[in-house]
């Protein structure tokens, strides 16, 4: 009996968005570089060639990433998911990270997982938010019976998969432990989704 290749998620990250550099966002919702996004799209869809369920963030600038891969790939039909946004800073959105308080960056750091910036959302929530949405995944792509999902996401929560399918004992990051990579602007990561 042959073996069926694993499942593949495409975690593909929005384009540059239209913010100051510097600027904390997450949560805050605004339009990325519209060439980049087009080019993103184009590429995205020769790089997979095959169908494929493709869900997004509901922020604008995965928005306008949905509607040019579905300009590209009519045949497929992006779907928004709240749990594939970035995560919420709270009051620190649209500040310049070095205009925040050192003790603040510093309590975050901290308590990684489970401190709120900005009273927003705590990394440990965003966690739980993106384990679900993976399980999901996993569900519909297998009963479809396909080989490919595509996220249209961010760097957050490509890091949340990282740490999600390299952390089987579910434990929860220190600061110190939070991979780094993410998927450039307008490019992505494939990972297997077993």
């Amino acid at each position: 009996m042959a073996e069926h290749p694993a499942a593949q998620l495409w975690l593909v990250r929005h384009a540059p968005p239209m913010v100051a550099r510097g600027t904390c966002y997450g949560m805050l919702d605004m339009p990325a570089e519209s060439d980049p996004t087009r080019a993103c799209a184009q590429r995205l869809g020769q790089a997979l060639p095959g169908p494929a369920l493709v869900w997004h963030s509901p922020l604008q600038r995965c928005v306008q990433l949905a509607q040019a891969v579905q300009a590209a790939r009519p045949d497929w039909q992006p779907l928004p998911d709240a749990r594939l946004r970035e995560m919420d800073f709270g009051t620190w959105e649209g500040r310049a990270w070095n205009s925040l308080a050192k003790a603040e960056i510093d309590a975050w750091t901290t308590d990684f997982a489970h401190h709120r910036p900005g009273g927003g959302e705590p990394l440990a929530e965003m966690l739980e938010r993106v384990a679900q949405a993976l399980q999901d995944t996993r569900a519909a792509v297998r009963a479809a019976g396909l080989h490919h999902a595509v996220w249209l996401t961010h760097a957050g929560v490509a890091r949340c998969v990282d740490w999600l399918l390299h952390h089987a004992d579910k434990a929860l990051p220190r600061a110190d432990q939070w991979p780094v990579h993410a998927p450039a602007w307008g490019d992505w990561d494939t990972v297997d989704l077993g």
